[in-house]
């Protein structure tokens, strides 16, 4: 084992609640990857069409504002997660911040970079609604089912 944890990170509390577990529960020779998705949503931002509803054009300004706040936000978190690493004796060179955009769909871009060597997958529990999770899936169930030769953590 080459001791590489991937960890599927956002701004959410579960996230940074999975990177609380791996300071108690994994040693500081780990090397962790914290990885982000993010939506296309802000392709939307280079677009300029005349095919686009008017109404998107005069408010395409507000969204690609709020896209970069989102990747600022995410950025963010990321810093204060390697932070606590650190705090807890990981070293800074064992830590890697990955954020990629989306590519096929966030489950599977997070299901592709764990094929590329890693030992183990840690990822927050999203709180779906039992109808909506068993109807659309999570993004953790996902990963649990489909990922091959990887050990998959849920962190609830």
């Amino acid at each position: 084992m080459n001791n590489r944890l991937l960890v599927a990170f956002d701004d959410s509390e579960n996230a940074m609640r999975a990177v609380e577990f791996i300071t108690k529960y994994f040693t500081a020779d780990h090397k962790i990857t914290l990885f982000n998705v993010l939506p296309d949503s802000a392709v939307l931002c280079a677009i300029n069409s005349p095919e686009l509803t008017p109404y998107f054009l005069s408010q395409k300004s507000s969204f690609c504002i709020l896209e970069d706040k989102k990747k600022e936000l995410i950025k963010e978190a990321m810093k204060k997660a390697e932070q606590k690493l650190i705090t807890a004796g990981f070293d800074k060179k064992n830590i890697k911040l990955k954020v990629e955009n989306k590519k096929i769909g966030i489950a599977r871009d997070l299901i592709a970079e764990a094929q590329t060597g890693y030992d183990v997958v840690i990822l927050g529990r999203r709180g779906l609604s039992g109808i909506k999770e068993f109807l659309i899936g999570s993004v953790s169930q996902k990963v649990l089912h489909s990922v091959k030769g990887v050990s998959v953590m849920i962190i609830n």
